[in-house]
């Protein structure tokens, strides 16, 4: 009972697992993933007839007596680097901003503390693996709940929308030379001067200030260039296929320039015309979303794996939650949080395939129940950060995780 009495900021008196991994992607599947229809297959049931069951028939993976949708076959081939935990669960209301908060802060939302994200904590608490770089990039559009909340902005996100373009403001206008570029630099420099000069007491100011700070620094070519991807093989890109596959390839890039954490969402919704809110006619061509997520998973862990990285990056896919094994009226599934999938791999960690049990439709849990916490203090022990400690809201204490405790078994 030691630890349990331990005070805030003391690691408790057991042993807390921890990895090896440096950097950390997050896949982000907007809309709720089916885990009936990807990594938790049962047996087929009928939307026509309104009977329970999986919606594509389910087929083995390299690791013996587990199985994934059909359409993940390439990464079926990959899965003792993958563990699919398939009794997450949690109790926010099944509604899409509140469940995606839900998961990006590992807290309901709150009236009176504004939670930072699993991005901005690991932003904070390893910083960037070189310097030049930001420590946290979002492959997405911006909201606060991938934010650093009480954390403040040196913990938030440098984000882009466009691949090609780099990240939003920090691309120079073509034809702008050196010349006038020192101009300008030279001029704002004389602005901050005096700005420091009259308001260097106010935190606001100086946020304010480190930031541009680090824009100026970002904009510069080193970082920049990053984001030509033309500098990778034809063959390459063509096996990442999408543009959500291009985002993955860009964020193997962000990684060997020294990013720590890249959330990548998946945006491309008019695939199947719904995204992964598999309501009504969605669920019809959900599949062209799973091939589509199976050719960008699994390239990105065989890229990872030929530059020497797989074993130091852990990658997530994460949703809002799952779909129930029913289906709706319109020949579609809704929304469930009481179980479904999210995925952890690479890392170096010690994978199962798969990790806890559902019933025969998925619906309820059978065996080894993971919270949100435990599914986030796993990430932050594989990357070498104590999900056991506490971070500080002003001089409030705040469990990192809200006492989530790491699946033991991967790190055997």
């Amino acid at each position: 009972m030691a630890g349990a009495l331990a005070a805030p900021g003391v690691r408790a008196a057991h042993t807390v697992p921890q990895g090896k991994a440096e950097h950390c992607v997050m896949l982000w599947l907007g809309g709720g993933m089916s885990q009936i229809d990807t990594f938790d297959p049962k047996p087929l049931g009928d939307a026509k007839a309104k009977k329970a069951g999986g919606y594509y028939p389910s087929i083995d993976t390299a690791v013996p007596g587990v199985q994934v949708c059909e359409h993940l076959s390439k990464t079926a081939r990959l899965m003792e680097q993958v563990t699919a935990v398939r009794s997450l669960h949690h109790d926010v209301v099944d509604e899409h901003a509140a469940a995606t908060n839900r998961m990006h802060t590992g807290r309901p939302t709150s009236g009176t503390v504004t939670y930072p994200s699993l991005g901005s904590i690991v932003a904070h608490e390893r910083g960037a693996a070189a310097d030049g770089v930001p420590a946290y990039m979002l492959i997405g559009y911006p909201n606060i709940t991938r934010g650093p909340g009480f954390l403040g902005p040196q913990a938030g996100f440098v984000y882009l929308t466009d691949i090609e373009s780099g990240p939003a403001g920090l691309a120079r206008p073509d034809g702008l030379g050196e010349s006038r570029i020192s101009r300008r630099e030279n001029l704002l420099n004389s602005v901050r001067k005096g700005a420091t000069e009259r308001f260097g007491s106010d935190k606001r100011f100086r946020d304010y200030d480190t930031a541009l700070e680090e824009s100026l620094r970002l904009a510069g070519p080193d970082f920049m260039n990053v984001f030509n991807l033309d500098d990778e093989s034809a063959d390459l890109r063509n096996a990442y296929g999408s543009e959500f596959g291009q985002r993955c390839l860009l964020t193997r890039r962000l990684f060997q320039a020294g990013v720590r954490f890249v959330e990548i969402s998946y945006s491309d919704n008019f695939k199947n015309g719904t995204g992964w809110d598999t309501h009504n006619d969605g669920q019809l061509n959900q599949h062209l979303l799973i091939q589509d997520l199976d050719a960008a998973l699994s390239t990105l862990m065989t890229d990872l794996e030929k530059h020497g990285m797989l074993d130091k990056t852990v990658i997530l896919i994460n949703s809002e939650f799952g779909r129930p094994g029913g289906f709706d009226s319109g020949g579609g599934r809704g929304h469930q949080s009481k179980t479904f999938t999210n995925v952890i791999a690479g890392g170096g960690l010690s994978h199962t395939g798969a990790y806890g049990v559902t019933n025969e439709v998925s619906e309820e849990i059978v065996e080894n129940p993971v919270s949100v916490p435990d599914f986030f203090a796993t990430a932050l022990a594989a990357l070498q950060i104590d999900p056991s400690k506490y971070l500080y809201d002003g001089d409030r204490p705040v469990p990192i995780t809200d006492m989530g405790k790491p699946i033991e078994k991967l790190f055997g």
